[in-house]
């Protein structure tokens, strides 16, 4: 056990895994945060040994291998470690296990660690375990490794000066226009490449049409993100044949890669990250400044071929305002993928470095409840290790299991980036161009195609067809987000799981009674629907038949001002129709004391109410034993002695036709009243 410490360039991933070839028996697996650099690193590694990729170098990643009976040294994104340890626990056959990159802490890293510690410590003591990293805190890593050694190396990095704003950004600065300036600046001031931070492809896009036309003629520029096409990815990487090379990149440019040629670094000082909202049930993607450790990474890149320069967004007098290391993924994630291995493994006392967050575990929980995927123990099904099985969220699994091969466009779809650019919320247009029809929308090609050639492998790994429409099909996956548009002109929808969502004026969807939304943008009080289908009512009722409870109902409907006595039909939050029910007079008359409380004893009290009221507050300020009949007093005891009076109480109307007087009468025992009408008579004869 080992945790390797070594700054960006070192060549922690291409130099380590050689080194101990020929002293690990058995194959060397080795984790990579990103597909990218998985490929990139078994590439690099095959190229050292002179071999081709699948010899004795090989890699994994989803719906991708190139491996063969040789392979030693076997570079597997993240996820793919974790279907290894729980199809075979013992590792059979592995010698060594290396985090690379560890310090990104992805959820799958975190999870594989905790799963390889358990295992090794009852199956496999031998096996090797090595955590790698630039800027990781090594101690508590090694903590948890058991004490494990601290080996620290300098590497053979190039200095690179780093360049600060003399003052910091105005807020309203666009962050596109300020780095395009910048990228100038650092293409006249430096030779070789230029790598730009920013963090996300849209900030890609609109900064490379602020520098549209104002780029020297030789400087190519590249793109670099991960959804792009593995072609456009690999000429990003590729050296470049002559004048400046300049690459906008996002985060995935950060680790695990040496792109040739580049000279400098401009740091927007931006990250994107996800984060989980267990109260809402939904992920939204937030930008927020980088942390000190991210910027480190940023600007070892251009240190890596020769002395470099790293221009940063920002003042100096900020960097300390910066937090140290960005949060574990795990703090801020959905979970329900990490609930569904860990009910599979079939513990959920591993060894975390960074334990999952309670609330969030139980809701990611409580979904897979929800999907079959746990009994009410929460013990796994077999339809929860069916779902586990398949490379989908669980929500999409699910769907893909119930609803059979035809429900494969569409599980690519919401596993995938939108296909369509600018399109309405409809996602019955994202399934057409799936399918190859025409939409009057432009088209991502590099999405389309990753959807459709993940769909045939979803189509293989899937069940028979069961005919579902695809507004079904999502309901299956998303049961929570049922949703009925409510009363009023805008398009707002209560959801099933009980939050709200709205849809932007004038979109065609938002005349739907009812929805599913496959797509919200996380706001917690009211989220933005972004992608949602039209449903039916008869749909909902045939996929949740044993769901809906039909309950009786009697209350106050503040709104319309009259007691509702229904027999209510309901799935979740949502009622589905009314039935009226013939309540019990008593049940019938609490309702009414809620209109009484809301609307207030004001409107109730004739004349002759207020002249009893006011002789019983008199004797009671005298100090005799009354009753309380102040206002307060009355809706504060009115269940013990109004609710007769309140029965055939059905509206507003009837309340404010209620004369209390006798109520009042009757809420005095004998004693009381005669007490009253001696000392206190309503009314009395003067002498002449």
């Amino acid at each position: 056990r080992a945790v390797l410490q070594a700054p960006p360039g070192a060549g922690k991933t291409t130099r380590v895994p050689l080194a101990l070839l020929d002293a690990v028996p058995g194959r060397i697996v080795m984790l990579e945060p990103r597909r990218l650099a998985a490929r990139a690193a078994a590439e690099r590694l095959a190229e050292t040994l002179g071999e081709p990729v699948g010899w004795r170098v090989g890699y994994r990643i989803r719906g991708e291998a190139r491996i063969s009976t040789d392979t030693r040294i076997e570079v597997v994104t993240e996820g793919i470690l974790t279907r290894m340890l729980q199809t075979d626990p013992s590792l059979d056959g592995v010698g060594a296990v290396i985090f690379d990159e560890f310090h990104e802490r992805s959820i799958h890293a975190d999870l594989g660690l905790a799963l390889v510690l358990e295992a090794r410590a009852a199956l496999r003591p031998e096996l090797w375990l090595l955590v790698m990293s630039a800027t990781l805190d090594a101690a508590p890593v090694a903590d948890l490794l058991d004490q494990a050694p601290i080996l620290t190396a300098e590497g053979r990095a190039f200095p690179v000066e780093t360049r600060w704003l003399d003052r910091p950004l105005p807020r309203e600065a666009r962050l596109e226009g300020e780095v395009a300036a910048l990228i100038l600046r650092a293409l006249n001031e430096t030779e070789g490449g230029v790598l730009v931070f920013l963090p996300g492809e849209g900030e890609i896009r609109r900064t490379a049409a602020a520098l549209a036309g104002r780029l020297a003629p030789g400087v190519a520029l590249h793109p670099l993100y991960g959804a792009l096409p593995f072609a456009q990815q690999r000429a990003a990487l590729a050296p470049s044949e002559s004048g400046h090379k300049l690459v906008l990149a996002t985060a995935i440019a950060e680790t695990s890669l040496t792109i040739p040629d580049i000279r400098a670094v401009v740091d927007a000082g931006r990250a994107r990250r996800a984060r989980y909202d267990p109260g809402s049930g939904m992920t939204r993607l937030v930008t927020e400044p980088v942390s000190r450790a991210e910027a480190e990474q940023r600007r070892g890149r251009a240190g890596r071929v020769a002395p470099g320069i790293c221009y940063r967004l920002w003042a100096r007098a900020q960097e300390g305002a910066l937090p140290a290391h960005p949060p574990a993924e795990i703090e801020a994630a959905d979970l329900a993928g990490m609930a569904l291995e860990l009910a599979l493994w079939g513990s959920d006392r591993l060894a975390f470095l960074t334990p999952p967050p309670e609330g969030a575990l139980a809701e990611a929980r409580a979904l897979l409840g929800a999907l079959g995927a746990l009994d009410a123990a929460g013990r796994i099904t077999t339809h929860g290790k069916a779902m586990a099985a398949l490379p989908l969220h669980p929500r999409l699994a699910h769907m893909l299991l119930v609803a059979g091969r035809g429900a494969a466009p569409l599980a690519a779809l919401l596993a995938e980036r939108d296909p369509l650019v600018g399109a309405p919320a409809d996602l019955a247009l994202r399934l057409k161009a799936v399918a190859g029809e025409r939409v009057a929308h432009p088209l991502r090609r590099d999405a389309l195609d990753r959807i459709r050639a993940e769909a045939k492998r979803l189509a293989r790994m899937a069940p028979a067809d069961t005919g579902l429409a695809p507004a079904e099909m999502a309901a299956l996956a998303y049961p929570d987000r049922i949703g009925r548009r409510r009363p009023g002109e805008a398009p707002r929808y209560l959801l099933s799981g009980g939050k709200g969502a709205v849809m932007a004026e004038g979109e065609p969807l938002g005349r739907s009674t009812w929805i599913v939304a496959t797509d919200l943008d996380g706001d917690a009080r009211e989220a933005r629907v972004r992608q949602a289908l039209a449903l039916t009512e008869s749909e909902i009722r045939a996929l949740f038949a044993d769901q809906i409870t039909r309950e009786p109902y009697c209350a106050w409907d503040a709104r319309a001002g009259r007691v509702v006595v229904v027999t209510r039909e309901r799935l979740g939050a949502l009622n589905l129709s009314e039935r009226p029910w013939d309540a019990p007079p008593e049940e019938r008359a609490r309702a009414a004391l809620e209109g009484l409380r809301a609307l207030g004893v004001e409107g109730c009290m004739s004349a002759a109410a207020r002249r009893l009221q006011a002789r019983v507050m008199l004797l009671r300020a005298q100090g005799l034993e009354l009753p309380d009949l102040s206002d307060e007093g009355i809706l504060a005891r009115a269940e013990d002695w109004l609710l007769p009076w309140l029965a055939r109480v059905r509206t507003a109307a009837d309340l404010r036709a209620l004369d209390l007087v006798e109520a009042l009468r009757a809420a005095l025992d004998w004693e009381q009243t005669q007490l009253l009408d001696r000392l206190a008579p309503g009314r009395f004869e003067t002498p002449l």
